[in-house]
């Protein structure tokens, strides 16, 4: 372990560490909540981003540094690890194009419930989750499990800041998507 890894790890724990407080804020605060925005702008979705990409960035970095520093088989690692990397980038991104970038980034775009999210409310989130995971089995680096953890704390708490907000964008019709479609799988 170097002064790199340890700092990449505080790095991105503080950044995962902000987006857990500000989702935490939203759900206690929802007419004042961070996530989702009344208004997407710019400097919102360079925050949440930056926050994101530093939690996600430090995983990987720390995860390449400590590259099999645990003794994970290699089937788990390659078989399991790898897998989950993949899958995961493949429903993340097929989510981005199906809702858009701007509806991925907190702003309001019109309701989707059809593709993968005809199985799910949050696949963006489960796959990311997958993402971290498939990180931390990969490298099986042990610095990186701390950020993994922050990381899907976080993702684990955004729908419950975005509910209410989706619930009063778009009423009647997202009540219904909720008796039908669960949260996570």
């Amino acid at each position: 372990m170097n002064e790199f890894t340890v700092l990449a790890a505080i790095l991105g724990c503080l950044a995962n560490s902000l987006l857990i407080l500000g989702l935490a804020w939203s759900i206690y605060r929802p007419k004042q909540r961070v996530w989702p925005p009344e208004q997407s702008t710019a400097m919102h979705r360079i925050a949440v981003w930056t926050l994101t990409c530093i939690g996600f960035g430090s995983a990987i970095f720390i995860g390449f540094v400590e590259w099999g520093i645990l003794d994970v088989p290699a089937f788990l690692r390659w078989g399991l690890g790898l897998v989950l990397l993949i899958f995961g980038n493949v429903v993340v991104w097929a989510g981005v194009l199906h809702l858009g970038f701007a509806a991925t980034s907190g702003a309001k775009g019109s309701l989707r419930t059809t593709g993968l999210y005809r199985y799910s409310r949050n696949p963006q989130y489960l796959a990311d989750i997958a993402i971290l995971v498939g990180i931390g089995i990969l490298s099986a680096s042990i610095m990186s499990w701390p950020v993994i953890f922050t990381g899907i704390v976080a993702l684990a708490l955004a729908p419950f800041s975005e509910e209410p907000w989706l619930l009063e964008k778009y009423g009647d019709a997202y009540a219904e998507y909720l008796m039908t479609t669960r949260r996570f799988f």
